[in-house]
């Protein structure tokens, strides 16, 4: 017989998007992006909930640099802890993923009674988690890859060469020329 499961779209289906492992960004940004306080993030970061991938800290004055998958883990850690999952369990859930790698994480979301975190990876599931009667909250994570992308597009990144990545700091730069030019 054959399966005819539907599955989710994939989480990095979009060419571009959350591919390039050299653009990085920075504490504050990740922050903003990702709904969450520097305390947090830097608390997360402290103890390995979700630390930075592009590049950590090396000592004082030194900057974390988070890829777009670690600003994705942390928006969707956040909307875990908006359900009210303790972040015990979510510590759980965090590591399961980091384990499945960005091919399996592309087919899952995520469910939540506020307690417990559930895995969803067709319809049929879904509807096997709602039959004991609980209430569940859903939380896509392609929709927070969809947010996080707008969000980021507005905000300052680093490569780890130095270069700043923004079409921002492109039009500050064409801005500057203009006045050397015309000095």
């Amino acid at each position: 017989m054959l399966d005819h499961t539907p599955e989710q779209g994939e989480l990095f289906s979009q060419p571009g998007i959350g591919s390039d492992d050299s653009v990085g960004y920075r504490g504050p940004t990740a922050c903003a992006a990702a709904g969450i306080t520097y305390r947090q993030l830097d608390y997360w970061a402290r103890t390995g909930l979700v630390a930075p991938s592009v590049r950590s800290a090396a000592g004082s004055g030194s900057q974390r640099l988070y890829s777009f998958k670690d600003i994705l883990v942390l928006k969707v850690v956040k909307r875990l802890l908006d359900t009210g999952v303790s972040l015990q369990n979510i510590r759980l859930a965090v590591d399961t993923l980091r384990e499945r790698g960005v091919d399996d994480l592309a087919r899952i979301t995520l469910l939540s009674d506020g307690t417990t975190v559930y895995e969803c990876t067709s319809s049929e599931e879904v509807v096997d988690l709602l039959r004991g009667g609980q209430g569940v909250f859903g939380i896509a994570v392609s929709g927070a890859l969809r947010e996080l992308a707008g969000s980021l597009a507005s905000l300052p990144s680093e490569r780890t060469d130095g270069a700043v990545e923004t079409e921002a700091a492109d039009e500050l730069t064409r801005r500057r020329q203009r006045r050397t030019a015309t000095a």
